[in-house]
């Protein structure tokens, strides 16, 4: 790591790289909390990137742990920027990557940014969610696509690949979806409203007419091997300026075909008997669940706690408040004896896709619980990738014809 790494991942202020300097120079010491995590981290990085040539550059925006850049790393891409604010986060991503991203992307001027060919970014969601209060560009967090607008206006990549949750598709009855792609396809951006909160770079950037080629589809986790019944909105786009305007790409892109293979919550949980017990949740909390459920079937709706075991086939969407008490997704134990438990930071890693040599334990089980519930499925991504991949490798023969 750099200074300026170490001094992040280990939590220290302004002037951290003259501290780790001091302490290199032997003008005073590390306090023992400050040894104790230096001892803590990780030397051994699983998915640090190849130095040698890529096939292609890409960036890695609103990076959250990286789930959205393993797949394209893996197949032959070369993360040259990334950025997340969360400063958990980034010690996750650190530990697996070997580098710590930029901070805050409305901080970072565009032009700062190394040219790349594609474009990543699961942008913030809570603004659409259904969890959230579905405010969308009138919450600070759903503008974060305006940041995203204003690199591929100024960067110009050859392609992109976008994320959010599937109630974007719905919001304002679909008006705010169309929003977007009509910004990135070129189309009456002089509509968008003046109130709508944003960076004056944003806004400046509006004016630069994008030229991309749009589709959009919505994917569910468990349609590709992965028992979780999670829905996410995924939008790819391919850059007309550069690949010419007598390409039509709804003839080389489509989406992948799920391959819908049934799915097996047992498959990603660890052995009851081994989980340490402290995932298993208090009796004063399951009664509290059950009461809930109890007057939530009373009202007649569905509300409460989920309660899944082995053979479940899948479970449902992990979110980012799965740490609070662990309702939308409890493990039952009754054939050991034992009361509902929370899934482990590694059954959640495993839940969303990750390779089992992904390093969870960089973070607290708190911060690592609203980690992998605010990122993507792995596997879903990889399929997406291998499209978009192909359709960038078939226009670019097109294109020098």
């Amino acid at each position: 790591m750099t200074q300026l790494e170490l001094a992040l991942s280990l939590g220290l202020k302004e002037n951290g790289e003259r501290t780790i300097s001091g302490w290199e120079r032997g003008e005073h010491k590390p306090s023992a909390s400050k040894l104790q995590m230096l001892a803590e981290i990780q030397t051994h990085t699983p998915f640090k990137q190849s130095v040698t040539k890529s096939a292609f550059t890409f960036i890695d925006l609103f990076a959250g742990i990286g789930g959205i850049r393993l797949p394209y790393q893996q197949a032959g891409g070369h993360c040259i920027f990334s950025s997340e604010w969360d400063k958990f986060a980034q010690k996750t991503y650190a530990a697996n990557f070997g580098e710590l991203p930029s901070g805050d992307i409305t901080k970072i001027a565009a032009n700062s940014i190394p040219d790349h060919d594609v474009l990543l970014g699961g942008f913030p969601c809570q603004s659409f969610s259904q969890a959230g209060l579905k405010l969308g560009f009138s919450d600070t967090r759903g503008t974060m696509f305006f940041e995203i607008q204003r690199i591929i206006a100024q960067k110009r990549p050859k392609a992109f690949m976008l994320e959010n949750v599937k109630q974007l598709r719905g919001h304002e009855k679909g008006r705010t979806l169309q929003s977007i792609l009509d910004i990135l396809e070129g189309r009456n951006v002089q509509e968008i409203s003046a109130d709508i909160p944003m960076s004056e770079d944003a806004r400046e950037a509006l004016s630069n007419r994008l030229n991309y080629q749009v589709f959009y589809s919505v994917l569910r986790a468990a349609d590709f091997g992965v028992p979780q019944n999670r829905e996410r909105i995924f939008i790819v786009g391919f850059n007309r300026d550069y690949y010419g305007e007598n390409i039509d790409f709804s003839q080389l892109f489509t989406w992948p075909t799920p391959p819908c293979t049934p799915t097996r919550v047992g498959d990603i949980l660890e052995n009851s008997l081994c989980i340490d017990d402290k995932y298993t949740i208090s009796e004063k909390l399951w009664n509290g669940h059950r009461r809930r459920k109890e007057e939530h079937l009373n009202k007649g709706n569905g509300f409460g706690y989920s309660l899944f075991t082995r053979n479940s086939s899948y479970t449902n969407t992990l979110s980012a408040r799965y740490y609070k008490d662990g309702s939308e997704i409890l493990v039952d134990q009754s054939d050991i004896g034992k009361l509902p438990r929370k899934l482990t930071p590694r059954e959640c890693a495993k839940l969303q896709g990750f390779p089992d040599n992904y390093i969870v334990n960089a973070v607290s089980d708190v911060q690592a619980y609203r980690q992998f519930g605010n990122s993507v499925t792995v596997p879903v991504v990889r399929a997406v990738a291998t499209q978009l991949l192909a359709t960038m490798q078939a226009a670019e023969a097109l294109r020098k014809g």
